[in-house]
């Protein structure tokens, strides 16, 4: 299940949300949706970068029954730029941003794999017809 926590006024196609998670996990994810202001202060706090960005993802560091897998956060403000500048929709932009944090959650990581977190995001873009990804287009 997607725990919403949408500070921002942003249609959110939870169906969507929930289909591709239940597909890659059976635990809990907090979804927070929110503005550049507030995600560059938890970017600076947590990653020690000062400035806005689309995504991130904070997995809990302990597996234990029960508990969420871990938080996802994502700038409305990102995904409607992203969204005018790739020429797609908002719905799509704001699930591929979901996918590519999801996949975070779950252990991927595109800055130190070989290639898995691309691989992985590539298959679930054709599973769901999305535009390219994050990864594919920053390529």
């Amino acid at each position: 299940m997607v725990d919403l926590d949408n500070r921002v006024e942003f249609e959110v196609d939870t169906k969507k949300i929930e289909e591709i998670t239940l597909d890659l996990t059976n635990k809990d994810i907090e979804l927070i949706i929110t503005n550049n202001d507030e995600i560059q202060e938890i970017n600076k706090e947590h990653r020690q970068k000062d400035m806005p960005t689309d995504v991130l993802s904070f997995p809990l560091e302990f597996d234990m029954p029960n508990m969420p897998l871990g938080s996802i956060v994502i700038s409305n403000e990102f995904v409607q730029e992203k969204a005018k500048e790739y020429n797609h929709s908002i719905q799509n932009e704001f699930t591929l941003l979901f996918i590519h944090g999801l996949l975070h959650l779950l252990g991927y990581d595109h800055e130190i794999d070989n290639g898995e977190h691309r691989l992985k995001e590539e298959e679930l873009i054709k599973k769901y017809n999305l535009p390219n990804s994050l990864i594919v287009r920053n390529s």
